[in-house]
């Protein structure tokens, strides 16, 4: 009788004990998680136009860019209009970057310092535009909290610099959508002091998967100064030409 009586106070703890190791397999890997979510931004390669907006309290200009990616690394963007911008261009290979002038017709080695200045006066950096890999590799990151937003999991990641790693940031914090789409980045100045947020917007098939068509860079502390992307055209591909990411090919793109 005495083990039939004390059965109860044991089948409780175990009970407890693995609801809480399969609410803790339920939770995924951060580190995974963001990797992930990169590649499904990134794709194996991509080819886009993109309508970026540069939005000021009392003043507001547009550009159009055709860009290029592959893999993590590489990529190439250029503009294509208002004419007198026509043919300014930035490539970034592996760790390395340049921009082309067509008025001066001169090429620029820039150093790792530039990587993190302003892109054409907006509010993403050469980096943010070239969707940097830095996140990946100068980064460790730990799982925050979970919400449910319109029905899906949004999973909300801590990334701090890995110690010596050459970053910029002194956190960033990401909100993940279960289906690996980014929501939100926040960027964090070394004293953990917000400086600048990004958020996507108008989700929708693009190219046979699901993509923010709009992403939107502002201050983080001023919601009426922002650089707006919107995509109008994507095209996702397996593999392009490592000839399309040349110095040549930044004077000349899609040649």
């Amino acid at each position: 009788m005495a083990l039939k009586s004390g059965t109860p106070s044991l089948i409780f703890p175990v009970i407890f004990l693995a609801a809480a190791a399969i609410a803790h397999a339920e939770q995924p890997d951060p580190a995974a998680l963001v990797n992930d979510a990169f590649d499904y931004r990134r794709g194996k390669a991509s080819v886009s136009t993109v309508r970026m907006t540069i939005h000021r309290p009392d003043w507001e200009r547009s550009m159009t860019i055709k860009a290029w990616t592959k893999g993590t690394t590489d990529s190439l963007f250029t503009i294509l209009e208002p004419p007198r911008d026509r043919g300014n261009g930035t490539l970034k290979k592996g760790g390395e970057m340049w921009t082309f002038n067509p008025k001066v017709n001169r090429v620029i080695k820039l150093p790792p310092s530039m990587m993190s200045q302003s892109w054409m006066g907006s509010d993403f950096s050469n980096n943010d535009l070239a969707k940097s890999d830095s996140l990946l590799h100068d980064y460790t990151h730990a799982l925050e909290g979970v919400e449910t937003r319109d029905g899906k999991k949004v999973y909300t990641i801590k990334s701090m610099p890995k110690p010596g790693a050459p970053v910029v940031w002194g956190m960033q914090t990401l909100k993940i959508r279960e289906d690996l789409i980014f929501l939100e980045e926040v960027f964090f100045d070394e004293d953990l002091e917000p400086v600048k947020v990004m958020e996507t917007m108008d989700i929708r098939m693009m190219d046979g998967k699901l993509f923010p068509k709009v992403w939107r860079m502002r201050k983080a502390d001023v919601e009426d100064e922002y650089t707006e992307l919107n995509y109008r055209e994507l095209e996702f591909r397996d593999d392009l030409p490592d000839r399309l990411f040349t110095v040549s090919a930044l004077r000349n793109p899609g040649r």
